[in-house]
């Protein structure tokens, strides 16, 4: 199999044995950061493959300075929020304003006792606008300032919104676990 500098160059050539090898090399990983943002496995499989027609008609603005796993993770992250700014029927500040306010503390997630799946499940039933800023702050490492820029939203609502996502994620692992020793206690 080739490296990936060659398959990087091959796909530059328009080759679609190189993009076919790219695609089997990275679509399993970003289905599972597309599945993170989706609303469902359709959604993901949407972002993925709009992604990747991003990566392959764009590859010749790969400067081959920093990761290329980075570059192309950046064009899914950017889709994925694409996607979700289309799917809206509303403008994306009403979704944030329309949760009720909740008194927010310092929850700190405990995330021993999960599974990896049990803690996905639990994210993905965040709202919408929630599970985006959870995911490109907690998961995916961006700043407040990045996701405020990305978002077109301001750097407070970014971190009330992270924390509120982390409050209720903090919920919904509690209301798991009570369920957890229930379920031994048969």
């Amino acid at each position: 199999m080739p490296d990936l500098q060659e398959i990087i160059a091959g796909c530059k050539k328009m080759e679609k044995r190189a993009q076919r090898q790219l695609y089997n090399m990275y679509a399993p990983l970003f289905l599972g950061i597309a599945f993170r943002y989706g609303k469902s496995k359709e959604d993901a499989e949407d972002i993925l493959q709009e992604s990747f027609v991003k990566i392959l008609t764009r590859i010749d603005q790969y400067s081959e300075t920093g990761s290329f796993e980075g570059w192309m993770k950046r064009i899914l992250v950017n889709t994925a929020i694409s996607h979700y700014r289309t799917a809206q029927k509303h403008d994306f500040h009403k979704d944030f304003d329309s949760i009720a306010e909740t008194n927010i503390q310092d929850y700190e997630i405990d995330n021993s006792e999960f599974t990896r799946e049990e803690l996905l499940n639990s994210i993905n039933k965040l709202p919408s606008g929630f599970k985006i800023i959870f995911n490109l702050y907690a998961i995916e490492g961006y700043k407040h300032r990045e996701i405020a820029e990305m978002l077109d939203i301001s750097v407070g609502t970014s971190k009330s919104q992270y924390s509120r996502a982390r409050a209720m994620l903090q919920t919904k692992l509690n209301e798991l676990k009570a369920e957890k020793i229930s379920y031994l206690k048969k």
